[in-house]
């Protein structure tokens, strides 16, 4: 959790409020202008669709700033990654692409097994796979849009995060958002960690069911609402809740922190909630052999009733899965949109996905998979203890890929992001509305695909670039030799 210091609380504030200030007048001149101009012409009785108001903070805020985001790449995702570089002729309220790219190394994807890029034993199936089956099945599921590729990885991902059965869908985004209104509806109640993910948050809006949030990874909290909760029962009748369902993230995307999961599960169980746990960054990133942090914590996967993760992180591919008992998932093949309307995973992706698991099961023959779980966790460790140790605020937990950087201040987002990128690093900065207004911060994503090399360059660019920028906000340690020289002296 973010304990924001006062004074750079107040700095960041002052920033902010300057910014609003200068863009209200702005558009109060705006309005002035366009006024002039617009005499005698009217929307013909049609409300405008962009309100001043609605997008102000896109216009005045954001769009200073757009070149530091949606930056396109003419690469895969790998350890390096070419850049494509754009121009602006209007103070960045457009940008136009060059013909021109730079070679940078790769900071901000979620590749964290290195699984996409070429694979010597993933991408010759995967373009077999292309061949045989097409690049889409043009086709719901339960039309014609279910391949042997998808019941195999179907039971793959079973037999890999311990479950009973699973199911999948061609988009993470939409596995919680979709998933979470099938499963709990009027009269539920759901209860979600305070900094759960957007899919989460519109999944549970969208359900009916009755939503309350605890402290971040706060198992006393949570017990705290469950308390009150089951006490006072359903708003104005009072009636029991029909079900409870507590919905926690493996790996917090934002913050790179380890779930407290032992000890909300057991709260779960203690008042008879049910536990759905999302595992978008955590399923094959963490854990021995890959499957979560479940498998890291010491956690009986028995004890989670739902269990959802994504493809699009250490799979190299795209989509998501949900692993339950067999009732829950033949509940939700009959029940849940996403898996009645919406089309299937393309199967090359897949069967992308089958290669990487059984990469990571060492079924390929090959000892691989040991050693990127090995590479990724070393790699992590490695970077977030040299960050911690040049002064940087870094959020996050050891062995989470994930590591932020805090920034604070909107004037060092562009400055971080830009200076990074003249260095030839890609970094990417998250600000509102991903993040709350004052808690700005660069996302570092780790990768089994670096070499110490390349992590060692990333830390020598982001050090030069935080002394620039003034963002080291605890002292530095100081080198291991000038310790040695003290003590012989």
């Amino acid at each position: 959790m973010v304990r924001l210091p006062y004074l750079t609380a107040l700095t960041t504030l002052f920033s902010y409020g300057l910014l609003f200030a200068f863009g209200q007048m702005r558009d109060f001149f705006r309005k002035l202008i366009d006024w002039s101009k617009s005499k005698g012409k009217d929307l013909k009785g049609y409300a405008p669709i962009c309100l001043g108001l609605e997008d102000f903070y896109t216009r005045r805020l954001y769009l200073r700033i757009q070149d530091c985001f949606s930056r396109p790449i003419a690469s895969a995702p790998d350890a390096w990654i070419d850049v494509v570089e754009r121009y602006s002729n209007d103070h960045n309220k457009t940008l136009h692409r060059t013909s021109n790219t730079t070679k940078c190394l790769n900071l901000g994807s979620y590749n964290y097994l290195g699984f996409a890029a070429a694979d010597e034993y993933c991408t010759p199936l995967v373009i077999e796979s292309l061949k045989k089956y097409s690049a889409s099945t043009c086709s719901v599921r339960v039309d014609g849009g279910t391949t042997n590729l998808h019941s195999e990885l179907e039971e793959l991902v079973a037999r890999f995060v311990g479950k009973p059965a699973a199911i999948l869908f061609g988009m993470g985004y939409v596995t919680n958002s979709a998933i979470i209104p099938a499963l709990v509806g009027k009269g539920g109640l759901i209860i979600s960690d305070s900094l759960n993910h957007n899919s989460i948050v519109n999944g549970a809006r969208g359900s009916g069911a009755s939503v309350r949030v605890f402290q971040h990874n706060s198992p006393s909290h949570l017990e705290e609402v469950l308390r009150e909760q089951i006490a006072e029962g359903q708003p104005r009748t009072h009636r029991p809740w029909k079900k409870i369902i507590v919905i926690v993230e493996g790996i917090y995307s934002m913050e790179g922190e380890l779930c407290n999961l032992p000890e909300i599960i057991a709260v779960c169980k203690k008042y008879k909630a049910y536990t759905y746990l999302d595992e978008a960054h955590s399923i094959g990133a963490v854990g021995k052999s890959g499957r979560g942090v479940c498998e890291l914590l010491g956690v009986d996967t028995a004890d989670v009733d739902i269990m959802m993760g994504t493809f699009t992180k250490s799979f190299g591919s795209c989509g998501g899965y949900i692993a339950a008992s067999k009732e829950i998932i033949q509940y939700l093949r009959y029940t849940c949109p996403a898996h009645l309307y919406a089309t299937s995973m393309s199967p090359p992706a897949v069967q992308q996905v089958i290669s990487a698991i059984k990469v990571i099961l060492g079924e390929d023959g090959s000892n691989r998979g040991a050693q990127k779980l090995a590479s990724i966790r070393e790699n992590s460790n490695f970077f977030r203890s040299e960050l911690q140790k040049m002064g940087f605020e870094v959020l996050g937990d050891n062995d989470s890929p994930v590591m932020p950087i805090m920034l604070y201040n909107p004037a060092k987002i562009p400055a971080f992001s830009r200076e990074c990128l003249r260095r030839n690093v890609a970094v990417v900065t998250v600000a509102f509305p991903a993040t709350p207004l004052l808690l700005a911060r660069a996302r570092i994503c780790i990768s089994a695909s670096h070499t110490r090399e390349d992590l060692m360059k990333g830390l020598d660019v982001i050090s030069k670039v935080g002394d620039l920028v003034g963002i080291k906000y605890f002292p530095a340690e100081p080198p291991k030799h000038v310790e040695q020289d003290k003590k012989t002296l």
